[in-house]
């Protein structure tokens, strides 16, 4: 069987759902024994997401190879098991870039470079990649990133207009669009789903499915007309409206309104039952839950609410696990005035989780955050920049290191604890220069990270420039603070414990990363379980 492809692209409106919609296809497709690989491919001339600010676009995933990439790739790790690397974020940053290089070279010897067929080309190329990151890969989905309509989209539009007329029968497109109900009339309308479908038929582009994104049931007659304006099948216009719990219903709904098998047919596929079981097991278990606890994040970029996606993702998956409603409480660090104005605010929280970040703002409030779990013994959990905090307070408050800080933050530091290695002092770029991807971590034997995986090897993925200070290492470890993972090739410090503390554990990892609603991360696992059998002892 020939690879096939799936190109998915929205209309209408920006944050639609294509991402995770793309996801909850390969989860269905998956079901059925298929491998899928999913890309992204986004029309910002940025090169990739990591310089961006978190309030801009959201949380950047990276992944094993290093690759800072759209959060949406979290969305596919999480609903499927698509390979993910840099062939799986391509932006139009990235296509210039290698087309503009190329040129400089001679490559195109002394040619005219053009849009077309110079950059489409290229954007071919990388579906082509992406289809081949592993062998056997069935079906690759194409997510095409922006609306219909925007100017940046157009050399993507066009280069999956090529790519079909070259794969007739190994290609489909799918469009989502949104139709909206008046509630003053009491109306549905489908007038911007026909607009958004007449600029694809514009492009060269003619769906074979649309999937109408409602907050209310369609009607048959509503379905018949979307299909007669947009000239697409009756049997291909899908709804999906919006879920009352979680999103993690959506792939069990699109399969009941029958889009696995539509989108089957259409391309071929083998006619292989599907088995969800496992997905609606867990479903069970998220919407039967049989307690519940009380988390405090504390960050600078709560206002943004996919500034920690996966991090958020990550505490329900492991509520999932437990069989318990993990209740968040968001907490602003750069508002946080003392340890009695915090005590106020973390009042009736079961464990406090500290996530990565960037920058001075609000660090003095973290670090006060993990002084207080440390002094009240409340499960904490500090992730990269938590991490660091949780070095900090203990180095002043523990250690009576009083100017104890990050070079990030006070770059003349006395103490600095925290601080750049070597190779990373001469570095000017921001993008792509930090320690990225999947690392391994040697964990010793006798800590709770250890208990918490079984294992004493594993690679985690980072994202950050500034390290544990190695000279500090002795001293902080005799006062009580275990050197719990470190990677053995670079002798870098991975996980920090306190030892004399129920459960507090700071990694300079990004666990989130590897989260799943099906297969909650280790670390996640053990730091709910623990904030449950504190909150029953209290």
């Amino acid at each position: 069987m020939n690879n096939k492809f799936i190109f998915i692209t929205g209309g209408v409106l920006s944050s639609i759902g294509k991402g995770i919609t793309s996801a909850c296809i390969a989860n269905l497709l998956e079901s059925k024994g298929l491998k899928v690989a999913i890309c992204k491919l986004d029309p910002y001339l940025n090169v990739d997401p990591g310089t961006m600010n978190p309030f801009e676009h959201g949380e950047v995933y990276v992944t094993d190879d290093g690759s800072e990439t759209d959060l949406d790739l979290g969305h596919y790790n999480r609903f499927s098991n698509s390979p993910l690397s840099k062939a799986s974020n391509t932006t139009s940053g990235q296509i210039f870039d290698t087309v503009i290089r190329k040129e400089r070279r001679g490559e195109f010897l002394g040619k005219t470079v053009q849009v077309v067929p110079h950059i489409t080309d290229e954007i071919k190329s990388r579906i082509i990649a992406a289809s081949k990151q592993q062998p056997d890969i069935a079906v690759t989905i194409i997510e095409i990133g922006g609306t219909v309509g925007d100017i940046e989209s157009g050399p993507f539009l066009e280069a999956i207009r090529q790519f079909r007329n070259e794969h007739p029968r190994d290609c489909i497109n799918i469009h989502i669009v949104y139709i909206p109900f008046l509630i003053s009339s009491g109306e549905i309308k489908t007038k911007p789903a026909q607009h958004s479908m007449q600029m694809l038929r514009e492009k060269g582009i003619f769906c074979d499915i649309i999937l109408c994104r409602t907050e209310a049931e369609l009607s048959t007659d509503i379905k018949e007309k979307i299909a007669l304006f947009c000239s697409v099948p009756k049997d291909g216009v899908f709804e999906v409206v919006d879920v009352k719990k979680s999103i993690y219903e959506v792939p069990i709904n699109l399969k009941k309104e029958g889009l696995e098998a539509k989108i089957s047919s259409l391309l071929h596929l083998e006619e292989k039952p599907s088995d969800t079981l496992k997905w609606e097991t867990m479903l069970h278990r998220l919407f039967h839950p049989i307690g519940s606890v009380n988390i405090a994040i504390v960050g600078k970029y709560l206002q943004h609410k996919d500034a920690y996606k996966s991090v958020f993702e990550a505490l329900i998956h492991a509520g999932i696990a437990h069989q318990c409603e993990v209740k968040i409480e968001c907490i602003e660090s750069d508002k946080i005035e003392s340890l009695q104005h915090f005590e106020k605010l973390v009042s009736g929280c079961d464990g406090i989780l500290v996530p990565g970040g960037f920058g001075e703002r609000g660090v003095e409030g973290k670090i006060l955050a993990a002084q207080y779990a440390r002094e009240h013994n409340i499960p904490y959990f500090g992730i990269c920049l938590g991490m660091q905090v949780m070095v900090i307070e203990y180095a002043r408050n523990v250690l009576g290191l009083k100017e104890a800080h990050s070079t990030e933050m006070v770059k003349n530091a006395k103490d600095p604890v925290i601080c750049l290695i070597s190779e990373q002092k001469h570095i000017l770029d921001l993008g792509g220069t930090m320690r990225l991807g999947a690392y391994s971590c040697h964990l010793e034997p006798d800590s709770k990270s250890f208990e918490a995986y079984g294992k004493s090897q594993i690679f985690e993925r980072h994202r950050h420039r500034y390290e544990f200070n190695n000279e500090y290492k002795k001293a902080l470890q005799e006062k009580g603070l275990k050197i719990a993972g470190f990677n053995q090739e670079n002798h870098l410090c991975e996980i920090v414990e306190v030892q004399s503390h129920p459960w507090m554990i700071g990694v300079q990892f990004h666990p989130e990363f590897l989260s799943k609603p099906t297969a909650s991360h280790p670390l996640f696992n053990s730091f709910i379980g623990k904030a449950l059998e504190c909150k029953k002892k209290s």
